[in-house]
C-alpha cells in the first residue's frame, strides 16, 4: 500500500494552516452579514424602512413628520404599528409587515414604534391641551368645511378652489388623490411645524380649531378628490374609438 499520498496530504494542510493561507470556497474574514429578521436595533431599522419618506430626524420628509411631538401626542402606538404594517390603502405608504407583503416582522415593527416615541415624544408640547380625536367623531359638512377653510387654511394655501397661494394648493387634485381622509386630518391637527404650517392651534392666533371644524375642513378638501386618480379633469372613463383594446 502506497503511504505517501496521504503523507504528502497532510503535509500539505499543516503548511496551508502555518501560512494562514485560506481553502478554495472558505469565507474570509470580516464581519457576518445578520439575518434581515434578526435585526432589532430601531435606529437602523428606522433608517432602512422609514427615513426616505419620513426624514432621516422624523422630519423635513416627503411624508408626514412622525418625529413630530404632536404627532405623537395625537397618535397611539397601536395606530402606528397598524399603520407601519398595513400601510395606507390608495397611497405611497406601503404596507411593511411581512404578513402583509412587506419585509419585516412583527418584532421589527415594535421596534421602530419604540424607537420612534423614545427618540422624539416630548408630552410637555400639549400638556393642559385637548388634543382632537385621531379619527373623525362625526360627519363633516361641505359647506361648512368651505367656511372653515376660508378662516383657518386659505391665508396660506390660497382662498377657495384657486387663486395665489404662499404654501401651495391642497385641493389640488394630484395632490388629493395620493392622500387619504384620515392622512387630511392628521395634516391639519399636526400642521407640518419642519416647514413651518401651523398646528390646529395656531392657524389663527388664539383661535383654536374646533373638532367639528377640523371634520368639515376635511369634507371640504375630500370634496376636490377626483374620482379617477390620474385623471383629474374626467367624470366618466374615457370610451375608445377605432377599435378595441
Amino acid at each position: 500500500m502506497n503511504l505517501r499520498f496521504p503523507a504528502l496530504c497532510a503535509i500539505a494542510v499543516a503548511m496551508l494552516a502555518a501560512t494562514g493561507c485560506q481553502l478554495p470556497g472558505k469565507p474570509g474574514p470580516g464581519p457576518e452579514v445578520p439575518i434581515p429578521d434578526s435585526v432589532l436595533d430601531a435606529t437602523v431599522l428606522y433608517n432602512q424602512n422609514c427615513a426616505g419618506c419620513h426624514g432621516a430626524d422624523g422630519r423635513h420628509g416627503a411624508a408626514i413628520g412622525i418625529g413630530d411631538p404632536v404627532y405623537l401626542a395625537l397618535a397611539s402606538d397601536d395606530t402606528m404599528r397598524t399603520v407601519a404594517s398595513k400601510g395606507r390603502p390608495g397611497t405611497v405608504m406601503a404596507a411593511f409587515a411581512q404578513k402583509e407583503g412587506g419585509m419585516l416582522t412583527d418584532a421589527q415593527i415594535d421596534s421602530i414604534v419604540r424607537g420612534i416615541r423614545q427618540r422624539w415624544s416630548n408630552p410637555s408640547v400639549v400638556a393642559g391641551v385637548t388634543l382632537p380625536p385621531y379619527q373623525a367623531t362625526g360627519t363633516g359638512d361641505v359647506q361648512r368645511g368651505e367656511a372653515a377653510y376660508n378662516t383657518f387654511c386659505a391665508s396660506c394655501h390660497g382662498a377657495g378652489d384657486s387663486g395665489p397661494s404662499k404654501a401651495g394648493s391642497i385641493v389640488d387634485p394630484a395632490y388629493l388623490s395620493l392622500t387619504t381622509d384620515q392622512g387630511l386630518r392628521t395634516i391639519v391637527i399636526t400642521g407640518r411645524p419642519d416647514f413651518n404650517a401651523p398646528d390646529w392651534r395656531n392657524n389663527v392666533p388664539g383661535q383654536p380649531m374646533t373638532d367639528q371644524q377640523i371634520t368639515d375642513v376635511v369634507a371640504w378638501l375630500a370634496s376636490h378628490r377626483p374620482a379617477h386618480a390620474g385623471q383629474p379633469n374626467m367624470t366618466s372613463p374615457p370610451t375608445v374609438s377605432g377599435g378595441s383594446q
